[in-house]
């Protein structure tokens, strides 16, 4: 009895300890759909990473806006990992309600709190933009009509409608200047449902400096475009910097989306008419656009050199007071938003009588986004005084053009005063002024190199190398080896001129360094750079292997093709579900963690086997 006792202490002791620990590291986080139509219902939730929360108190914003349709509701989950023999257990509860909005409008909902022990915790601020409701979906249910879109006369690509799925680019501006920026975004709009987009193609971007922004955790949002409400999956961000005046056109960007529709082809039944669906692929294409780019105005001062921006510089010296020989470095600091990248560095006009070493240029903390790409560059400029003296540097100019001002603006550093002393064993070298011709004052301390006096040894050569048996030998291996380095050569020209089999030759190779990239992306936790560079490594490896373009390789005459070389149809499946993933994975939202690492694992697993079976 007294053991039972203190097993139910212990097991208390250890319980409360591992929810002490727990709630030290909590986690209270509330999500919602970014958008929501009137008259829509939609969930919003609350979820903390332990079991034992209560008293969950909602933003007083939220009833004054939206509807409560349901009072919050809780679940408690739980998981349990084994990885390498290590077990992690982790527990979850999550509270739901159910909403409806009352007007239109963007609204903020501050934090919702919860406590857990005797501490209360609040969570992140969301913010749901309510869209008006959509106005072809009310005329048809007006008069009597389904809000679906519907495709009459069959399911072909023909039969799906332009207005109910279509591609944008949106220009934030079509009339900017030379070199300022401007955000272009590709999105997609459907009343469809869509399970996978391929065959993506984007402009060229000719006459712009292109700078992508990096989209992470997408996911389809709702958006209302010309009285319509659409799920939008926004494919791709780019901030673009026109580099010459003028007019410039942007080019169409196209997709192929893969369309999920009922067949209507016929009549069936009510339980038939819950699966027959069928996917259709329908070419989609945006509209292309011009870019009308103004000239800088004039007046620009000497110290322009392209900046276009909004930008501050501070500048740093290591030393005022030095010797001759010894080095000195002006770090200057330019920060900012606008074409950073292109910066040219400031020119420092350093004294006649100084040695200039190439400068060093750094750009950190770019980053590009809506708003821009920003960043800091740092240049250091280094030189070292040959004579002793005292030396200015004077103030060091940096001119750049503000779009939105329409001005030009000037920014200095402050004059930097040096006091050079000589240095070990320069007692001989002159103390110059700043204003001394460098060429006119440099001189070596010693100018003429001495003839050499000592004895000359001579050796005398009586032998004659031409005609001896070392000559003829050498001329006989000389001869053997260039018939043999052209036998191995001819043999190499030989093999080079079947294309197909060198193909086949390198195409695991090739693959593998492809592999090798997207390992390196998985890494750095890339994922749509990722996915494509797997893609990119499967259907390059099976159109080196097949000897076929890429151009022609589809997915249906891969599979035959691999069954003509002798793949198996597990094999085959396999190849093609990896491709599947890909190209599903690089625009779906809500990726599963640890998937790139599995999908990586079995992509080599799948080649490997690939080449065993496959050998030529």
């Amino acid at each position: 009895m007294k053991k039972f006792v203190l097993f139910i202490i212990l097991t208390g002791a250890v319980v409360s300890g591992a929810q002490l620990k727990a709630n030290n590291d909590v986690t209270f986080r509330g999500s919602a759909p970014p958008a929501v139509a009137m008259g829509m219902q939609f969930r919003i939730a609350y979820e903390v990473n332990v079991s034992n929360s209560k008293n969950l108190r909602l933003p007083p914003s939220l009833t004054e806006n939206f509807d409560l349709l349901m009072e919050p509701s809780f679940a408690t989950s739980s998981s349990t990992q084994i990885i390498n023999g290590k077990r992690t257990s982790s527990v979850s509860t999550t509270y739901t309600c159910i909403l409806m909005p009352k007007k239109e409008g963007t609204f903020e909902l501050e934090p919702a709190t919860v406590k857990i022990g005797n501490s209360e915790y609040k969570s992140n601020a969301i913010t749901i933009r309510v869209l008006p409701p959509d106005q072809a979906a009310q005329t048809q249910q007006q008069g009597g009509g389904a809000a679906q879109p519907s495709q009459q006369g069959g399911t072909s690509a023909t039969s799906i409608s332009d207005e109910n799925i279509f591609l944008r680019m949106i220009i934030s501006d079509r009339s900017v200047y030379e070199q300022e920026g401007f955000l272009v975004t590709f999105k997609l709009y459907t009343a469809y449902d869509v399970s996978g987009v391929d065959n993506v193609k984007f402009p060229e971007f000719e006459g712009f400096l292109a700078q992508d922004i990096e989209l992470k955790d997408q996911q389809w949002i709702m958006d209302n475009y010309n009285g319509r409400n659409f799920n939008t999956f926004v494919m791709k961000q780019t901030v673009l910097y026109p580099q010459r005046p003028g007019k410039i056109e942007i080019g169409r960007g196209k997709i192929r989306a893969i369309i999920r529709v009922r067949n209507q082809n016929r009549r069936r039944s009510l339980f038939e008419s819950f699966f027959d669906y069928q996917d259709v692929a329908k070419e989609i294409f945006s509209q292309p656009a011009t870019i009308d780019v103004k000239p800088l105005p004039t007046g620009k001062p000497a110290s322009f050199s392209g900046a276009v921006g909004n930008y501050t510089m501070s500048s740093d010296i290591n030393k005022t007071e030095l010797k001759v020989n010894e080095a000195i470095t002006i770090k200057l600091t330019i920060k900012g938003n606008g074409n950073i990248k292109l910066l040219k560095k400031p020119e420092v006009k350093f004294p006649n009588d100084f040695d200039e070493y190439d400068t060093k240029v750094t750009d950190s903390n770019i980053r590009v986004s809506a708003t821009g790409a920003s960043g800091t560059k740092t240049i250091e400029y280094i030189a070292v005084p040959g004579y002793a003296g005292d030396f200015e540097i004077p103030a060091i100019l940096f001119s750049y053009f503000d779009p939105k001002t329409g001005a030009y603006n000037t920014l200095s550093t402050k004059p930097f005063n040096l006091h050079v002393e000589k240095g070990e064993g320069g007692s001989d070298a002159p103390v110059v002024s700043n204003y001394a011709n460098r060429e006119n004052v440099r001189f070596l301390g010693k100018d003429i190199r001495y003839i050499k006096v000592d004895k000359v040894h001579f050796i005398s050569n009586k032998e004659i190398f031409f005609g001896s048996f070392l000559y003829v030998m050498a001329y006989l291996m000389i001869a053997i080896l260039f018939i043999v380095f052209f036998v191995i050569y001819r043999k190499q020209v030989k093999e080079n001129s079947n294309i197909a089999l060198v193909r086949t030759k390198k195409a695991n190779k090739t693959a593998v360094k492809r592999l090798k990239q997207a390992e390196k992306l998985l890494k750095e936790d890339k994922e749509e750079a990722f996915y494509e560079e797997v893609l990119r490594a499967l259907w390059g490896y099976l159109s080196d292997k097949l000897n076929m373009p890429q151009a022609e390789l589809t997915k249906e005459n891969v599979a035959v093709e691999l069954t003509k070389y002798g793949v198996d149809e597990t094999l085959s499946n396999e190849f093609l579900d990896i491709i599947n993933i890909c190209e599903f994975a690089r625009y779906a939202p809500n990726r599963t963690s640890g998937a790139m690492d599995k999908l990586f694992a079995e992509t080599i697993d799948a080649i490997g086997k690939m080449e065993s079976t496959i050998k030529k």
